[in-house]
């Protein structure tokens, strides 16, 4: 793989706009009406919500990710596919440049909402 060019810069603040913070992943449903997307029930700690993700097809086994503790973009203006509404962004790896995407995880447990940066 080539990596891409790096993208212009942006100043930090555009960055602390942003906030990833830590989930576990509690429940993992296919929607019937989508070729790509599942719905994901996400622990955040001080709060549950549901987050698409467009990873149908991705994986062999879905519910190998029920447990797994991963980071999500949380303050998205909630967004309508497939009839459901998705409460953030799920951040996988390798997506973007066309390889089998990978959730980033931590390296040891950490709360669930612990937050990115």
């Amino acid at each position: 793989m080539t990596p891409a060019a790096v993208k212009p810069p942006v100043p930090f603040s555009v960055l602390e706009k942003l906030d990833i913070r830590l989930g576990s992943i509690l429940a993992v449903e296919e929607l019937a009406d989508s070729r790509k997307l599942v719905e994901l029930t996400v622990d955040f700690g001080d709060h549950v919500r549901k987050i698409l993700s467009g990873m149908k097809g991705e994986r062999e086994d879905l519910q190998a990710l029920v447990g797994i503790q991963t980071l999500f973009v949380v303050n998205l203006e909630p967004r309508r596919m497939a009839g459901r509404v998705s409460e953030g962004m799920l951040l996988d790896l390798g997506y973007a440049d066309g390889l089998r995407p990978a959730l980033a995880l931590p390296e040891h447990p950490l709360p669930n909402g612990a937050r990115a940066g």
